[in-house]
């Protein structure tokens, strides 16, 4: 929610937060101490303490983001731990959203959905009602963001509670660092940054290995979307009407290989006079091959399109990892 909550203040909305700083440790944001903001540091599993900031503060639109994630090294390794603690999680939340329903002063919640909700689909690009027909993720991390859209769902069908569900596909950013949490995984001779492939793939760079360790074949396909659009969309789907009751894939409609998204990171860092070389290294048992999203839905409904370049993006994202490589945080 990064890039989110800035243009949310940006937009004069009073904006609350809660974390428990379980992933990173402690933070400091730059909007942190923005008057409209408001943090509490907690669990997102404390009902009470949910419904003491949700009935407080008369809060309208709950945007349902609070999940533990990670990269696919995970999602073997913490396979049951992810989808117990997300259920908790989930459970706490829509508990407090249906009691703010009914007492009348609720407007809807906002799923952040997953595009690992498509894991086994087969159609491509995947459109929303191919969830319908589509096997379900083998991913317990996968299966459980599924089981956040029906919590919605159930919570519209029994009180009449709305909802948006958004599936975002491989947001690319600043403010992703080290978990705290991470235990050591080698990738050659660097270790592994454990959530996504793209700080994965800058911090070996910057980091002097040659050849760039890649999981898998490099031919997995991403649609590495740029999070400030990400956020205007994600915007977008909480205060527009027309999104009521509606799920949508918000992505970038260009996707490239793994291959492809190492090559561009290298010649940015590298320049042309140092020769590409990579090795491929086993993949993890979750590595989807293709997640290729059909966004004609958003755009046709709300008019969202996510239109930044992967190489705009990564200029931004590139200068902000080598000053965290710097200071030890990736």
């Amino acid at each position: 929610m990064g890039y989110t909550i800035p243009q949310l203040l940006e937009q004069g909305h009073e904006v609350w937060g809660l974390d428990n700083f379980w992933k990173y440790g402690e933070l400091s944001r730059s909007f942190e101490s923005h008057p409209r903001f408001h943090f509490c540091k907690g669990d997102a599993k404390d009902v009470s303490l949910l419904r003491k900031i949700m009935f407080d503060n008369k809060i309208e639109i709950f945007v349902a983001a609070a999940a533990i994630i990670g990269g696919i090294s995970m999602f073997h390794k913490l396979a049951y731990f992810l989808l117990a603690e997300n259920e908790r999680i989930t459970c706490s939340a829509f508990d407090v959203c249906v009691e703010a329903h009914q007492a009348g002063f609720f407007e809807k919640v906002l799923v952040i959905s997953s595009s690992m909700v498509y894991e086994c689909c087969e159609s491509f690009p995947s459109k929303e009602s191919d969830l319908l027909t589509c096997p379900p993720p083998k991913s317990t991390y996968g299966f459980q963001k599924l089981a956040c859209e029906y919590f919605a769902k159930g919570a519209w069908e029994q009180y009449g509670v709305p909802y948006t569900i958004i599936r975002p596909f491989n947001a690319v950013g600043i403010g992703e660092q080290r978990a705290a949490t991470d235990s050591e995984v080698m990738s050659g001779n660097v270790k592994l940054a454990m959530s996504h492939v793209v700080p994965d793939l800058v911090q070996k760079i910057l980091k002097g290995q040659k050849p760039l360790h890649i999981l898998g074949s490099g031919g997995q396909i991403r649609h590495y979307t740029y999070a400030g659009d990400l956020a205007a969309g994600i915007i977008r789907c909480m205060l527009d009407p027309r999104a009521m009751n509606q799920d949508f894939n918000i992505s970038t409609p260009v996707g490239h290989t793994v291959l492809e998204l190492a090559e561009v990171i290298w010649r940015k860092i590298h320049g042309p006079e140092i020769p590409f070389e990579h090795t491929c290294d086993a993949p993890f048992e979750h590595d989807v091959q293709m997640r290729v999203p059909n966004v004609d839905k958003v755009k046709e409904v709300l008019g969202i399109e996510c239109t930044t370049s992967l190489d705009v993006a990564l200029d931004e994202v590139i200068p902000w990892i080598k000053d965290q490589v710097k200071l030890g945080t990736i």
